[in-house]
């Protein structure tokens, strides 16, 4: 009853403040597109847009130079247009002249002003600012420490690189590299996480830490689609309740108009063991399910240095590709996830990309045969004399890993499984304590580089991604002349043959590739979705 009186009292008050707007085509009255984010939101500051529930939150009320459409292609936004100069050293934009910061106290008369080139110079250098400690700093680790950014006039930007990075648009539709005003920060401080102020196409009303955040329409938003200015949405409403179950009983009464993710809570409930929504809920709902830029594997710790991966007989490649060879992917994404997720039959790269390609890619199927063989051939046949492995997961992930368990034990490989807590497990993973391990990873820009990041020497952890450690010249070779190539095709080729050289060398276990489950009420329409499970609602019509 709490709930529902908080609720209702929110869009009292939206109604009361009025939406800058005028009354919506669609419905009657105000058209609030409202949704639940279980985990809550720390800060709607760009600068620490680190998970998904700020990302998307963020997203709504700021703007970047580009964005991603659908095919993960860099399109426009802020910047008009853009130029590729100096062998990729040098990308100027041109920025376009109609795009305003929101009416905020900050700014003269408590009208928003233009945005300019020097707001992005502004951004940039304040991620990276080391007392301001953002998350994304390492996005502009590409980039000049000497020239980095510079605004020849108000709407020229020109970024200097250090060397030449192909994937450097994509790192620029991130969130963390959205444009903030400094007159803003100034006035607000640290405040700056609850009172934002964007460009985007809405507005921040109001935060009730906890119970709900609210959206409204920006009146003065740039776009237009089809002669109307974006966004057709009036509000969005954003509920705090923690426990999923419950959200989804709001999405089945109509409370919510979209919900994202499908959890153990109502999987079953919810969905037939194929994947299809049961008969009862046909027709009464959307249901979009669409590949997800996240791998999901094992570690396996690879530095000979380490004292802890001499002792392991997970140093033997046989070993390594016998446990790849050992498990039945597609019968755990059935009895596991009800086919949410794509078995793994090719490398680390994963659906969505362009580089994903199990025709060339040699990944694992399921074979007791291979896997029988590399275990004799590693001089233990059917298991004997192999010391027991431990494998290291958290608590969301033990049933996937008991499946493995039994899997393996079927070879006579024995896995003992120990569960930590997801922060001590990140932890121990980052500081190379663990040998073998459950991970994943979600794309941080839509291009294979990223995951093919974790296996390059240089990157070792904890200073960079490689939780593995693994290291192979000839590999490095091949990443360092892909990051010379702007032809995404001739990129591709050196992409492939890197991955088939991760397969080849196992130092992972890619278990599958996630997949974006996305359900909203039928009165919904051109909510888009892509790769990295954005969430866009600025074409949304109620």
């Amino acid at each position: 009853m709490m709930k529902i009186f908080k609720d209702t009292f929110l869009l009292i008050l939206l109604i009361f403040y009025g939406c800058q707007a005028p009354q919506a085509d669609h419905g009657e009255g105000k058209s609030v597109f409202r949704y639940n984010e279980s985990s809550g939101i720390s800060s709607l500051d760009p600068a620490f847009a680190r998970d998904q529930a700020s990302i998307w939150a963020v997203h709504q009320l700021y703007g970047g130079l580009v964005e991603m459409n659908d095919a993960l292609e860099p399109m426009p936004s802020i910047a008009k247009s853009w130029e590729i100069k100096e062998n990729g050293l040098l990308y100027v934009f041109h920025l376009r002249q109609d795009v305003y910061f929101h009416n905020d106290g900050a700014f003269a008369g408590g009208k928003g002003r233009k945005v300019v080139a020097e707001d992005f110079v502004y951004s940039f250098k304040r991620i990276m600012d080391p007392t301001i400690a953002s998350p994304g700093s390492w996005v502009f680790n590409t980039v000049d420490p000497t020239k980095n950014f510079n605004a020849p006039n108000d709407s020229t930007l020109e970024i200097y690189l250090k060397n030449s990075f192909p994937p450097f648009l994509g790192i620029l539709s991130m969130q963390y590299c959205d444009v903030v005003p400094r007159e803003a920060l100034e006035k607000y401080g640290s405040d700056f996480r609850s009172h934002p102020v964007g460009s985007g196409p809405f507005i921040f009303k109001m935060w009730q830490e906890g119970v709900n955040l609210v959206f409204l329409k920006n009146p003065n938003y740039f776009e237009f689609e089809n002669g109307s200015r974006l966004p057709h949405l009036d509000a969005i409403l954003i509920s705090f309740l923690g426990d999923k179950q419950s959200a989804f009983l709001e999405f089945i009464q109509g409370k919510l108009d979209f919900l994202s993710g499908i959890d153990a809570s109502y999987k079953d409930e919810l969905l037939t063991p194929d994947g299809k929504l049961k008969p009862k809920y046909a027709g009464k709902f959307k249901m979009d399910v669409k590949p997800y830029l996240n791998t999901e594997y094992l570690g396996i710790l690879s530095d000979a240095k380490l004292s802890q991966v001499e002792k392991s007989p997970l140093k033997i490649k046989e070993i390594r590709q016998a446990i790849n060879y050992g498990i039945d992917r597609k019968k755990m994404i059935e009895y596991l996830r009800n086919n949410i997720g794509i078995a793994s039959e090719a490398g680390m790269v994963p659906p969505g990309l362009p580089s994903y390609d199990k025709e060339q890619v040699a990944g694992y199927t399921y074979s007791i045969k291979k896997a029988s063989a590399l275990l004799s051939k590693a001089g233990y046949p059917s298991g004997k004399g192999l010391p027991e492995i431990t494998l290291y997961t958290t608590s969301n992930y033990v049933d996937l890993c008991e499946f493995i368990q039994n899997q393996l034990g079927l070879l006579g490989i024995k896995i003992k499984l120990e569960s930590n807590q997801a922060a001590q497990h990140r932890e121990m993973v980052a500081h190379s304590k663990l040998n073998f391990f459950r991970a994943s990873w979600v794309a941080d820009y839509p291009d294979a580089e990223n995951y093919l990041a974790l296996f390059y020497s240089k990157n070792f952890t904890p200073s960079g991604p490689n939780y593995t450690r693994f290291s192979n010249p000839t590999f490095d070779q091949l990443y360092e002349e892909s990051l010379k190539e702007t032809d995404m095709q001739k990129r591709k080729k050196f992409y492939i043959e890197m991955d088939n050289i991760i397969m080849e060398e196992a130092p992972v276990v890619v278990l599958y590739y996630d997949q974006s489950v996305r359900l909203s009420q039928n009165n919904i329409t051109h909510l888009g979705n892509n790769g990295m499970n954005l969430l866009n609602l600025k074409r949304v019509i109620k």
